[in-house]
């Protein structure tokens, strides 16, 4: 379990992103995987209303989260849905959007979808150069303040972006969630200094994207000769591995197969000797 602002979660969270894109699988094959999600011990589900197949508009994956919560079979009132706002799609276009007013719509949409009255942990998916980053932040207080979302976290933000949300938004806000893999650590300065803040940080897209999970086996060979030695795959030992660099950290690795977030979610037992640690740290 890892601290997440006032509450812990698991330690592996899913990313539904690829629940809802393109090429994404049934909807019931898409349920099945959040429900073997829950099975395994997840207690994080990340989505967010701009998770949308081109041909529709937004919330696409929302309403799946949601139905898959609804119609899971055991105890899902733990379970913390973390969605986001701030990123608009037309078709394949994203854009981005972070205008108070604009913020507080997309809430209240998201809140319908979701069927929740207060959204565990809400954040602006992406800073909008045309819009000074404290008014944004104003605007995640606002909704914060009028009880529409329990906790704030903040997704692609740098180090000077950061200090300004955690001195805007106080103890609301509990997480950044920025893009980290074995081959994208630019994001290794918003780490040391979430655990400075006491910030949850939520790698986004840990495995390198689904090209980089096929390929952490031959491009970084010792995920592979880690995980052959430990009768596990590379990307359970990729996902430990990113466990250990902080206490704060949170992995999201999405899935859209039943069996992705089953070997997943076991990385959070997978204990890895400070030789091992080493060794992957060191690839390249």
């Amino acid at each position: 379990m890892r601290q997440l602002g006032n509450i812990q979660v698991g330690a592996v969270g899913l990313g539904a992103m690829p629940l809802t894109m393109d090429r994404r699988p049934s909807e019931s094959d898409a349920i099945a995987t959040v429900h073997a999600a829950l099975d395994a011990g997840v207690t994080l589900v990340d989505t967010a209303d701009a998770y949308t197949p081109s041909d529709r508009g937004p919330g696409r994956n929302e309403e799946v989260v949601a139905k898959a919560l609804a119609t899971y079979p055991g105890a899902a009132d733990q379970v913390v849905i973390a969605t986001k706002g701030g990123h608009t799609r037309d078709g394949s276009n994203w854009g981005v959007d972070g205008r108070p007013e604009y913020l507080r719509a997309a809430c209240e949409e998201s809140l319908k979808r979701l069927g929740v009255e207060a959204i565990g942990l809400y954040q602006h998916h992406r800073p909008d150069p045309d819009v000074p980053y404290e008014e944004t932040m104003g605007g995640l207080q606002a909704l914060y303040d009028a009880g529409l979302v329990e906790r704030v976290g903040i997704s692609n933000a740098d180090p000077d972006q950061i200090r300004t949300a955690h001195h805007i938004l106080g103890a609301a806000l509990v997480s950044v969630q920025n893009q980290f893999a074995p081959d994208f650590r630019t994001s290794e300065p918003e780490i040391s200094l979430c655990d400075e803040l006491g910030l949850a940080f939520l790698p986004w897209s840990p495995l390198g994207g689904a090209a980089g999970a096929k390929e952490l086996g031959s491009t970084y060979a010792v995920f592979a000769e880690v995980g052959e030695a430990r009768g596990v795959s590379p990307q359970q030992v990729c996902l430990a591995w990113e466990l250990s660099l902080s206490p704060r950290v949170i992995v999201i690795p999405g899935a859209s197969r039943p069996a992705s977030i089953q070997d997943s979610a076991a990385a959070a037992e997978l204990v890895l000797t400070e030789d091992d640690l080493d060794r992957l740290s060191a690839a390249s």
